[in-house]
């Protein structure tokens, strides 16, 4: 006679509006990830119906992709240590002290610009990594610490130039370094291309490089990142100098374009830069910090800007857009993470329970069972 078999555990199903592929279904995963995209191309859209003659021109795309090229360089150093979960708030004051270097070097010392640039490169990455040692092992909150050390970058900024500007002589600057920024390839600005090769270079990193999936993982859950061995104070130090090398990269191309030394110029990029990278959150990889997110931000705010300028809004237009936008990507950002957090909760909750395990025989005492003689 057998014994009775117990009765087999019932499977959970989830229901059709818990499922977390089909709460939403795939059009709001595409509206969150290319929203921003398409909000792009409308307002290109609208822009162009209301100003037919001037904004749907060549002249307006040159001019989009050749002055928006450095804050968007800017906005990606800003989205680098925001992976992590830091923010780099002296990025603005770094790109005034690079470009102030590199014509200091070139104008008043005599350098030849490829070594004067790249001393520049090398130096806003040792800069980044200053930041990153006093955040990481000075224990101060990345706003206050970069903060600080942004003053300090100012301070010498005035130091070097004495408070004033630093102007070429009648010569000018060398032809080779001015074409860093105002040549063209494939009739579009060079600059454009930088922002192109930067962003794919970081979307590899990020996405493809286990590098990159460290970064995240110390930015979403430092706690948890600890006990697996990921050493969040030597990545967390890696990504401010990365942030420091590339806004050493875009104080060039600020050089190249202004073709002076201003001390002052380079906090009139630190409020677009974070609006791009915050914004940007909310794009392509919706919640996360990305790449091609912070490009498509700036296209917007680029197009935007544009637009409100040639229908001939005031200058105080241009701090209210920036300080809206930057609120709205604020929230939008939040709103992008809580809501992966749920998904992510109810993915795990209704996630089907693994079968049951047959149970296993106890072992037998006295070792390896064999014939008694």
């Amino acid at each position: 006679m057998t014994a009775p078999s117990s009765p087999r555990p019932r499977r959970h199903r989830p229901s059709l509006l818990s499922r977390p592929g089909r709460s939403h279904g795939p059009g709001g995963h595409l509206i969150s990830a290319y929203g921003l995209l398409a909000l792009t191309a409308l307002l290109f859209l609208v822009f162009s119906l209301a100003l037919p003659r001037t904004f749907p021109t060549l002249d307006t795309v040159d001019s989009i992709l050749s002055n928006q090229s450095i804050p968007a360089v800017l906005a990606l150093a800003a989205m680098v240590p925001i992976v992590t979960g830091a923010f780099d708030l002296s990025i603005g004051y770094g790109l005034g002290l690079a470009h102030v270097m590199v014509m200091q070097l070139v104008v008043h010392d005599g350098w030849p610009w490829p070594p004067a640039c790249l001393t520049v490169i090398v130096g806003g990455a040792v800069v980044g990594v200053l930041n990153g040692v006093v955040v990481e092992f000075g224990r101060i909150d990345s706003f206050i610490a970069t903060l600080g050390t942004g003053s300090m970058l100012y301070g010498v900024t005035g130091w070097i130039t004495d408070g004033g500007r630093i102007v070429p002589g009648p010569q000018g600057l060398p032809a080779a370094f001015t074409g860093l920024y105002d040549s063209s390839f494939l009739g579009l600005p060079v600059p454009a291309f930088y922002v192109l090769a930067l962003a794919v270079v970081l979307w590899l990193v990020l996405e493809r490089l286990p590098l990159g999936r460290y970064l995240y993982v110390v930015g979403s859950n430092p706690r948890a990142a600890d006990l697996v061995g990921i050493p969040t104070r030597r990545y967390t130090v890696y990504a401010f100098a990365a942030s420091g090398l590339i806004v050493g990269c875009a104080g060039v191309l600020l050089a190249a374009e202004q073709q002076i030394g201003n001390p002052s110029v380079g906090l009139d990029y630190l409020l677009p830069a974070f609006v791009g990278a915050l914004l940007g959150s909310t794009a392509i990889k919706p919640g996360r910090p990305n790449a091609f997110g912070t490009v498509v931000a700036v296209a917007v705010l680029a197009v935007g800007l544009t637009g409100i300028g040639q229908l001939g809004a005031d200058f105080w237009t241009v701090p209210l857009f920036y300080g809206g936008t930057l609120l709205l990507a604020v929230g939008l950002a939040g709103y992008s993470a809580r809501r992966r957090l749920r998904t992510g909760a109810v993915a795990a909750r209704d996630a089907p329970a693994p079968p049951p395990q047959p149970p296993s025989s106890p072992p037998q005492r006295g070792g390896t069972a064999g014939p008694t003689p």
